[in-house]
């Protein structure tokens, strides 16, 4: 029976921006960030982004943009003066409420702290700050370029700059890592007052150095142990677990990151970037991409380097390996809303993760369990398109 979409409105659009350099690449990077060689090329950068969006006005028309994440790469490598002209070139092409979250991703030790107050009054208003760890030794493995001190006064100068939403991003199951530095590294981290806090897993991923020389990780049983922990005492400090690896006080939420994980739209440019778009005019929605190289990037006159529509046979997959990660669940009218399908596309999935106890189904909310966020990928394969 083929699956029938209907929209009948546009999800929330965000719109993130890449910026691929950074000074060094991890070991256990994949994303598509690019070592500094030189002089990063920011005029032509905030050329091609600008050119980019204007090539992007067609696929939103009429559509205004809820949150803005500036992501690499490090983006606070940058100037000031380079994102101050790019948001005046992104107000007088695209609308942004006047509410939006605006974040920046920074990492310490290739940010001068003296930026900051900077990049507040361009109107960026939370930071994100890769710490990883505040063991210096801990820093070294991962070949990361700060140390402890460097982390704990970039915290503190985004406090004094202002920034009243600060993420800070820590790592668990770290080489020679045991419970005692997981648990140092959460309380320093604590005793700096971010509203958020990420907490993730290291993984070792397909194209980087620590997949092709993997180092010595804590056995799985530690690491669960190590989790456990980390868990317990961020929800005892006020942090909400609302999604698989991100932790809040109350109201603090990434609303970007939540637009994600809610199958939301958002809009990519930059070197590299994706992005997810409902055309409802066509009833469909269509992916993304952008060339990944900088050098192309600047030097190609389309942008759009790919725009492949998402078949409704495979829309149940995409969308439960979003909303499954938080652990609130989801209506079941997010579905229809962010889809186009009807509920009952999904329900023999839903029986089946019911029965197996890895969600729980009412007619307002479905919600994995505990054994379904332990399991979550049993959960989601339940949904793969076979």
């Amino acid at each position: 029976m083929a699956m029938i979409q209907q929209f009948q409105a546009t999800p929330p659009l965000s719109l993130y921006i890449h910026i691929p350099w950074c000074i060094r690449k991890c070991p256990y990077c994949d994303f598509n960030s690019h070592e500094k060689r030189d002089r990063i090329p920011e005029r032509e950068y905030l050329q091609a982004l600008t050119t980019d969006l204007e090539q992007s006005l067609p696929l939103i028309w009429g559509r205004s943009v809820q949150s803005v994440f500036i992501g690499g790469g490090t983006p606070s490598l940058l100037s000031p003066e380079f994102y101050d002209q790019l948001f005046s070139n992104i107000r007088a092409r695209l609308s942004i409420i006047p509410s939006a979250e605006i974040t920046m991703e920074a990492n310490p030790g290739a940010t001068d702290t003296g930026k900051l107050q900077d990049f507040r009054d361009i109107g960026i208003n939370r930071l994100s700050i890769g710490v990883q760890s505040f063991d210096d030794t801990t820093l070294e493995k991962l070949g990361r370029i700060h140390t402890a001190a460097d982390a704990i006064k970039t915290i503190e100068a985004a406090h004094y700059a202002g920034f009243e939403s600060i993420n800070t991003d820590l790592m668990f199951g770290l080489p020679g890592q045991n419970e005692d530095l997981a648990h140092k590294d959460i309380a320093t981290a604590l005793a700096l007052e971010p509203q958020h806090l990420s907490y993730y897993q290291l993984t070792l991923e397909p194209n980087t150095a620590f997949y092709h020389n993997p180092p010595r990780l804590p056995y799985e049983d530690d690491i669960a142990a190590i989790q456990h922990q980390g868990w317990t005492l961020l929800g005892k400090k006020g942090y909400e677990q609302y999604e698989v690896s991100a932790f809040s006080k109350p109201q603090q939420q990434c609303q970007h990151n939540l637009n994600y994980w809610q199958f939301g739209d958002y809009l990519g440019i930059g070197a590299g970037a994706h992005g997810k778009l409902t055309q409802g005019a066509e009833q469909c929605i269509y992916r993304t991409t952008k060339p990944r190289s900088p050098k192309s990037y600047i030097a190609t006159q389309s942008y759009l380097e790919s725009y492949s529509k998402v078949t409704p046979a495979e829309l149940p997959l995409e969308f439960a390996m979003n909303a499954f990660r938080l652990t609130k669940g989801f209506a079941p009218q997010l579905f229809t809303e962010r889809t186009g399908l009807a509920i009952n596309t999904i329900e023999q999935e839903l029986r089946e993760a019911e029965k197996r106890d890895l969600i729980e189904w009412t007619i307002k909310l479905i919600q994995p369990t505990k054994l379904g966020k332990t399991y979550l990928n049993d959960l989601l394969a339940l949904f793969l398109n076979e």
